[in-house]
């Protein structure tokens, strides 16, 4: 079962599993309202998944400073009620999270196991629906900097801009890993079918960049002059929301785990490229 089925993830996870064959359940919000805890608990009693994996998420970063009640009954309460409901039924519960969850003072990649300490509204959100999937015996697989052919995201936007002739100014002060949704849902899948002890693992595209280099790169692969993106700074871009200046995250777990870490963002921006830049109206 695949919850938020009809976002980036959701829908790369969903294609891949199956088009391998596997019996999938992909619920969008319309199919399944998970504010609703009845629905949620009958939903896994009469599907009686395997594996329940929540890709379904309050996203509006912006927004949730003002509405964070709102964000939390999304990304935390709904969550409780879900792991119960796994839990209770021997079901594998995958939940996705966020680097936001961390305060971005770090200056090496934050460790599975380092404290949380979030500074906006949504990191606050998610890190709650983390502790009740953990309470649970569930996986949170934290991920960030998503990009893929199925919604909007930074590497759609930059080919948008890249189509004018103006220079386009980009943050330079804040560090993370464009992870590209194909990549992840099938480290999701080698992570059920592996087993490992449940826990923190992190979700994102190797090395690190910060949003500045990625929009270059972007520009490279579209031919365009990377020249044409200017550096600035956060404090030129002021949003409703802190983000953290540094967001990378290490991938130890997935060692411990006997499995391999994902590849460099470089690589899989490469990759991806085809479907990003031919995915349609941008």
């Amino acid at each position: 079962m695949v919850t938020g089925a009809a976002g980036m993830l959701g829908a790369d996870l969903t294609a891949l599993l199956a088009g391998e064959g596997e019996d999938v359940a992909a619920l969008s919000r319309r199919d399944l309202d998970l504010c609703d805890p009845s629905a949620v608990r009958e939903a896994v009693r009469t599907a009686k998944p395997d594996v329940v994996v929540n890709c379904a998420a309050w996203t509006a970063v912006d927004e949730a400073e003002t509405r964070e009640r709102e964000a939390l009954a999304v990304n935390g309460d709904a969550v409780r009620p879900l792991a119960a409901a796994c839990a209770g039924h021997g079901v594998t519960l995958v939940h996705l999270s966020t680097d936001y969850v961390f305060d971005g003072t770090a200056r090496t990649p934050y460790a599975e196991d380092e404290p949380v300490n979030p500074v906006n509204a949504y990191g606050r959100t998610k890190a709650a629906g983390e502790r009740a999937v953990l309470r649970h015996g569930g996986y949170v697989v934290r991920t960030a900097w998503l990009y893929g052919a199925h919604g909007p995201n930074f590497a759609r936007t930059m080919i948008r801009l890249a189509a004018g002739g103006d220079p386009v100014h980009v943050v330079d002060d804040q560090h993370g890993q464009p992870t590209w949704t194909a990549d992840l849902a099938a480290q999701i899948v080698r992570l059920v079918r592996a087993s490992p002890a449940p826990g923190v693992y992190h979700g994102t595209n190797a090395g690190q960049t910060t949003w500045y280099g990625y929009a270059r790169e972007i520009f490279r692969l579209l031919g365009a002059d990377p020249d044409r993106v200017r550096p600035t700074s956060s404090r030129d871009f002021p949003r409703p929301a802190r983000r953290p200046a540094y967001g990378v995250l290490g991938h130890q777990a997935w060692g411990r785990a006997g499995l391999t870490p994902m590849r460099d963002w470089r690589e899989a921006l490469r990759d991806a490229w085809p479907r990003i830049a031919g995915s349609g109206e941008l």
